[in-house]
Order: C-alpha cells, then sequence, then structure tokens
C-alpha cells in the first residue's frame, strides 16, 4: 500500500511520528508484563530488531534522489543504513551479554524496480539480507509475484536450501507439493538455543487476505492459519521454547485474532497492512509488533523472559522507543552499499536493455514537478490514478496508431506517491526509479518484469458495469481492487451499491444501479474539463469501445459476470468477438515484438510532459488535484424506488377510484 512522503508533506509527517514517539516515551507504562508479573531474578534478556514490507527497498527512496547537499537529505530507508543501526546495537548488546535477533515479516520481494532483478534469477534483496545476518523471515504473498517456478530459481541462486543456516524461511501454513524444491527450502518452525540460554521458538503464516492476493502461488496450498499456529505453539513448547515467536504476513486486524484464539504466542512480528505501530499492541498475554514498510523505520524490541514463571516483560524505556526511523542521521555501512551498489549496476544493465538504451541510470532524470502526486489512501479517484490511467491511454494510443477511448487501473498496483526531490530551479527532477516504483510490480507471459498492457473492446453497456464492479468491490474487498478511470467520469452513490445481504450467508446482493451517471470524454489528449467534450455513456448502449487496461485487470473482469451475471463482462476483439479466457494473452499490445508494459507507458508520459521554461519535460498542474472523474452523490437509496412505485400505483389507484366515485355521485344528482 503507498509510502512516506519526505517532502513538504511528508516532513509533516515524520513531525508528527516523532511527537507521537515523544509523547507515548513520557506515559506511563511503558515497561509492560505480559504473561505474568516477571521478575529480574531468573530473567533472561534477548532484543528482537524487526522490519517487514521491505519490497525490495534496497537504496533509500522517496525520493530516490537528493540533488541539493546543502539541505537536509530527504530519502528514507535502504539497507546500508538499516545495517548500521543492525551493527551498533549487535555491538552494544555484545558488550552486555545480550543475544540480537533480526526478523523480517515477508514480502521482502515485489515493489520497486529492484524487484525485476527476481526473475533474472538475481537474488539481491535476500543476498543482501544475509549480509545483515537476518536470522529469519516469513514468506509473504509478494514473493510469489513472478510464480512458483521463478521462486525457486531465485532461492536456489541466493543458495537454498543450504542458506537456511543464514536466514531460515519460514512457511508454517504454506504446503507444497511433495518433491517440490521448496518443501526443502520453507520451514515449518525453527528453534534459536541462544548465547545466554534462552531458547526461542519461531513459526511464519501467511494471512487469509494475503492468501486472496497473492498472485501465482500455485501449487502451493495454505492451511487454516489458527489451527497451523496452534500446532507450532504445541511443538515448539514441546521442544523447550522460552520464548515463542510467530512471523506473520497478515495485517494487525488478523494478528489480533489470532492472539485472542491461539494461546502461547509470545510475539507477534507482523507484516501486510504496512502499519507502523509507533508502540506495540497487547493483545491478552501477546506482544504484537509491526514496523510499517519499505524500510522506513524498523522495529526495537527489548525483552526479559523469565523461563521460571513463564513471564516476558517488554523493557524499552523512555529513551528507547519501539520503532525507529531510518532516515539520514544514519550512514551508510560501506560493506552493504558496496553491495547494493553491484545490485544497482546489474538493475542499471537490465533497465539499458528494457528501454533500448534510452535509460542508463534507475536514477536518471525523466521529468520534473513542483508538486507531489498522490494516492489517495481512501478508495477515491487520486490525482497519481489520474496520471497512470491518462499515461496507459494517451501511451498506448500512440502506439498502437489509433484512439483508445478508455484506460482503467487498480488502485493495488498503485504503490505509493509520487514525491518530487529537492528544489532546482524552482522544480525538482523526478527520477526513473520514482516512476517506476509506481507502477512496475508483475510480469508478463514474455518472463519480464512488468505486467503487459492489454487492449481490448466493451460494449458501452459493459463499461457501466464495469463502474458497477468498482463499487462493488470498493464495499467487499476495500481500496485494493478500486479502478482508476481514464477517458470518462461518472457519479455513484455508494450506499446503493449493495441491495441487500443474504441472512445466514452475509453474501451481498448488487443492485447493478449505484452509478447514477456516465459519460465519456471525447477530446484529445489527457482528460480535460471541458463540458462539451462529454457526451453520455447510456445503460445498454452497444457500441464496441477500445478499452486499455493490463493483464492483471485483464484476468478478473470476467470474474465479476461469474459471481453476479447482471455483471458480466466479457472481452471482445475489434469485431466484437468473445476472446476465450485461454486466448486473453492475444490482447496484449506489442511493440516490435515486445509486450508494452503499464510503466514505460508510465516514464514515457512523464517524459512527453510540456517542456518548461528550460526546455525539460514538466508535469502539468493539472495533475496537483482530482479532476472530477469519480464523484459521489446523493440519491434516492436503490431500495426505496420499489417502496415510491407501489405508493404511487397506491396512490394513482386511490385518485382513479377517487374520481369514479364522484362521477357516480354526479350522475345520481342528476336523475330525477
Amino acid at each position: 500500500m503507498g509510502r512516506t512522503a519526505r517532502s513538504a508533506a511528508s516532513l509533516l509527517r515524520i513531525i508528527l511520528v516523532v511527537a507521537t514517539i515523544a509523547l507515548c516515551s513520557v506515559m506511563p507504562g511503558q515497561l509492560i508484563s505480559v504473561k505474568g508479573e516477571g521478575g529480574e531474578a531468573g530473567e533472561l534478556f534477548v532484543t528482537i530488531i524487526h522490519t517487514n514490507d521491505e519490497h525490495s527497498a534496497m537504496i533509500p527512496h522517496s525520493p530516490a534522489v537528493d540533488f541539493r547537499p546543502d539541505l537536509p537529505n530527504p530519502t528514507v530507508g535502504g539497507y546500508a543504513r538499516l545495517a548500521t543501526a543492525v551493527e551498533a546495537i549487535r555491538e552494544q548488546k555484545a558488550a552486555e551479554g545480550e543475544p540480537v535477533l533480526l526478523l523480517s515479516a515477508g514480502d521482502f520481494t515485489g515493489g520497486t524496480p529492484f524487484g525485476w532483478l527476481v526473475p533474472e534469477g538475481i537474488p539481491a534483496q535476500i543476498a543482501v539480507m544475509h549480509l545483515l545476518g537476518y536470522d529469519a523471515a516469513a514468506i509473504g504473498n509478494h514473493e510469489y509475484d513472478f510464480g512458483t517456478d521463478l521462486l525457486v530459481q531465485y532461492l536456489e541462486a541466493a543458495g537454498y536450501p543450504e542458506a537456511s543456516e543464514k536466514t531460515v524461511l519460514l512457511a508454517s501454513n504454506t504446503v507444497p507439493p511433495p518433491g517440490h524444491p521448496l518443501a526443502e527450502i520453507f520451514r515449518e518452525k525453527q528453534i534459536f538455543e541462544l548465547e545466554n540460554g534462552l531458547t526461542v521458538g519461531l513459526f511464519g503464516l501467511i494471512g487469509e487476505n494475503a492468501i486472496t492476493v497473492t498472485n501465482s502461488p500455485e501449487p502451493m496450498k495454505f492451511t487454516d492459519q489458527h489451527e497451523t499456529a496452534a500446532k507450532m505453539v504445541a511443538g515448539l513448547q514441546m521442544e523447550g521454547a522460552d520464548l515463542i515467536i510467530a512471523l506473520t504476513h497478515s495485517g494487525v486486524d488478523e494478528d489480533r485474532e489470532l492472539a485472542r484464539e491461539v494461546a502461547g504466542i509470545d510475539l507477534i512480528v507482523g507484516g501486510h497492512c504496512h502499519t507502523a505501530l509507533v508502540e506495540p499492541v497487547i493483545e491478552g498475554e501477546t506482544i504484537i509488533v509491526q514496523a510499517g514498510s519499505m524500510l522506513e523505520c524498523y522495529g526495537f524490541l527489548e525483552l526479559a523472559i523469565d523461563p521460571q514463571q513463564g513471564a516476558v516483560r517488554l523493557r524499552n524505556g523512555p529513551e528507547k522507543p519501539s520503532l525507529i526511523p531510518l532516515d539520514d542521521k544514519l550512514a551508510l555501512h560501506r560493506q552493504v552499499d558496496q553491495a547494493v551498489k553491484g545490485y544497482t549496476s546489474e538493475l542499471n544493465a537490465l533497465i539499458a536493455r528494457r528501454t533500448g538504451g534510452r535509460f542508463l541510470n534507475i536514477l536518471d532524470p525523466v521529468t520534473r514537478c513542483d508538486f507531489n502526486i498522490l494516492e489517495n489512501p481512501s478508495p477515491r479517484e487520486s490525482p497519481l490514478g489520474n496520471f497512470i490511467a491518462d499515461a496507459m491511454r494517451l501511451v498506448t494510443s500512440q502506439k498502437m496508431g489509433q484512439r483508445a477511448d478508455f484506460a482503467i487501473q487498480a488502485n493495488g498496483s498503485i504503490r505509493g506517491d509520487l514525491i518530487s526531490g529537492s528544489l532546482e530551479h524552482s522544480c525538482s527532477k523526478v527520477s526513473f526509479y520514482d516512476l517506476a516504483d509506481l507502477i512496475g510490480l508483475g510480469i508478463g507471459p514474455d518472463g519480464k518484469a512488468g505486467y503487459p498492457v492489454v487492449s481490448l473492446y466493451l460494449t458501452g453497456e459493459e463499461v457501466r458495469r464495469a463502474l458497477e464492479v468498482s463499487v462493488l468491490l470498493e464495499q467487499l474487498l476495500g481500496k485494493t481492487f478500486y479502478l482508476q478511470f481514464s477517458g470518462l467520469r461518472y457519479d455513484y452513490n455508494p450506499r446503493n451499491g449493495v441491495l441487500f445481504t443474504v441472512p445466514g450467508l452475509n453474501v451481498p446482493v448488487p443492485s447493478t444501479r449505484a452509478v447514477v451517471r456516465a459519460e465519456r470524454y471525447t477530446g484529445e489528449g489527457r482528460q480535460g474539463t471541458d463540458e462539451d467534450s462529454y457526451v453520455p455513456l447510456k445503460r445498454g448502449d452497444q457500441k464496441l469501445y477500445n478499452l486499455i487496461a493490463d493483464s492483471y485487470i485483464l484476468s478478473f473482469l470476467p470474474m465479476a459476470g461469474e459471481m453476479v451475471p447482471l455483471l458480466k463482462i466479457e472481452p471482445k476483439d475489434s469485431a466484437g468477438n468473445p476472446v476465450p479466457e485461454e486466448e486473453l494473452d492475444s490482447l496484449i499490445v506489442k511493440v516490435d515484438g515486445e509486450e508494452l508494459k503499464v510503466w514505460q507507458t508510465v516514464v514515457e508520459y512523464a517524459a512527453a510532459q510540456p517542456l518548461n521554461e528550460q526546455g525539460e519535460a514538466q508535469i502539468e498542474p493539472y495533475y496537483a488535484e482530482t479532476g472530477g472523474r469519480i464523484n459521489q452523490v446523493s440519491s434516492i437509496p436503490f431500495l426505496l424506488w420499489p417502496a415510491l412505485i407501489v405508493l404511487g400505483l397506491i396512490g394513482l389507484l386511490i385518485l382513479l377510484m377517487r374520481r369514479r366515485a364522484r362521477r357516480k355521485s354526479e350522475r345520481k344528482a342528476v336523475v330525477p
């Protein structure tokens, strides 16, 4: 989900985080006892450093570069900064005789352009994690982004299964088929015998929501999280674990439920929902932590364990917050920085090949921008969604040599905000990395990173159904599947999305009448606000329109009709012939025989923005705000319409009866 901004807007957020940490540090109750009172006699100490959802954020980012060395560096994250922090903590704790564990809650791949090295078999992320000395990591949903075959290739290149001696990969509720290579790589649980005599047991889970958004996990099967956790806890207790830690890629809500339902878990190190917990959540006898995402912060826990009493105590005092920013206060660790630079060189070579030599470095500037283009945190129209959808529609139109009517993109594929760097000539540079980072997920049939662009045809009625699907999915699944559009605008009443929910089954029945008004844009260039450029897109319209999407969206659009026949959407070719599911790859747009990727359209659109006074591309101010494309409105609830119709009929019937009675009375009056 999005990254923290480090421009004017992001600095405000950092100030708020620091203020919150400071406030928490002076509040009473920082020493929290869990599972018994605990005491100093017989206690064993351990420090836990944890991260999650690193998403290949190997270099400082948001923005990826700073062009004004005389100003504070606005970048955050990067493994080289984390390595400096980890090294300092280990040195301090070693002098005190206290062991340290470094843990990840999963999704260490995916995300940034460094994720594109995975299908190339270059294990950049996990190799650097080995350098830092990660003891264990969970497997998240994005580890499956390129399918299990490429995941195996990636992990074997990193030295697995032997590399489990460096970093154990925990996937307790993941079941590979017998004989599958991942059966030798993934482990259900792990015991660490620490040098101070403490025995720590770990297991790893992927959560229910994470499983639903996993791209290509086949042939993996997933077992029930709670049943698996109970089994792991029992096994670790039998092996003498004094402290039991669950690495979960589930989200805070599922973590809290896990803590309530499964006894015996002392600490949950979580991930998936990208929540930066400023202080731990205590659920019953379980401590729950999460460190945000993209290595913006790392988690720091000092624990005291009394094996005899079964007591676990948080030792973090006022001067030691449990969530610490990874910012420019931390120097780059020399050895890790050199390793990252080596992988950066490999990524640069890959990008040079993928762009035909147009871009040779991930930090090459593409355009300028004097504002931030934001992805709204709620499922609504966003400026960044408009920018990406416009890029897909306009660049693909140019490549195909014909006008595309519409383009759509899902919120879940947009990975954050476009944050401009330090100001120079009153407008900051935006690098290739900054742009590709936004929309670089997925892989195509060509085996190359990035979802390919697809061109399909739908009737006007089906386009309206796609709008209804977007409203419905927002209510059922949240922001991930909410669609951003180019080439149209529409008004909708979210209260009319679901007609009613079937009692007992909790199955919603959609109304298919949430969209109040829809109009298509007929003007040239990016979508504007000129009223003369819009014409109604009416219900029942059977004209064919060209829709630009990506292979990910194309894969789930037909599913709407399977769930709700009234929302059936059938991809077609330009002649209106339905395209069978097994032939959907034929809709992929190719340029000179190569798949056109979504990230390519975004980079090219940014580079083609109008020129400023210095002759450089500069993103239009239009994208500083939303453009009125998706509008929530109030209207009569759909369920009231039948009642109003019935009331109207009753009223009409009463009126007719009264009129008839009056005429009958008048006839009687004139009879002699």
